[in-house]
């Protein structure tokens, strides 16, 4: 662990508006600590999108098909879902294994190599802020969510 504090490494004045005096106070390590990958029941695996060479503006109502492996406890399965971008896909999986996440805030910025997606998230009980890194955008994104549902998950 290092004591560099978050503000050396990522400029909090781009941060979600709830999150910058929180991240000003902590150091690198324990920003990522408090809301990056969580550890909870749910993982998601084999990402992918099902059709990307399909033209956007061919899309139409269904959007592209992603498909995922998703994991709950024990429980693991393939889940398949269209939609417009990979997060409406994952809430519609998420969904369809019986976890509630409805996306209140997405913010996405460069860090670096990375892109850093910071999700704010609700079950409709408590709401959770979480965070992705990834060099792709999409995989912070998946990330992201994953970890906002383990952290709501773990607060029930």
């Amino acid at each position: 662990m290092t004591n560099t504090s978050f503000q050396d490494r990522f400029d909090t004045t781009r941060l979600p508006r709830e999150l910058r005096d929180v991240a000003a106070q902590l150091t690198w390590d324990h920003f990522v600590a408090t809301y990056g990958r969580a550890a909870g029941p749910l993982r998601v695996g084999r990402w992918r999108c099902l059709d990307p060479d399909r033209p956007a503006a061919r899309l139409g109502p269904q959007g592209r098909r992603y498909q995922a492996t998703i994991a709950v406890g024990e429980r693991t399965g393939t889940c398949t879902a269209a939609a417009h971008g990979p997060l409406a896909a994952l809430t519609t999986m998420l969904h369809d294994c019986g976890i509630t996440l409805e996306i209140l805030g997405f913010h996405q910025l460069r860090c670096g190599d990375e892109t850093a997606t910071f999700i704010h998230g609700s079950n409709g009980r408590t709401t959770a802020w979480a965070v992705g890194f990834s060099v792709d955008a999409g995989r912070s994104a998946v990330q992201a969510v994953t970890t906002c549902a383990n952290r709501l998950l773990m607060a029930e």
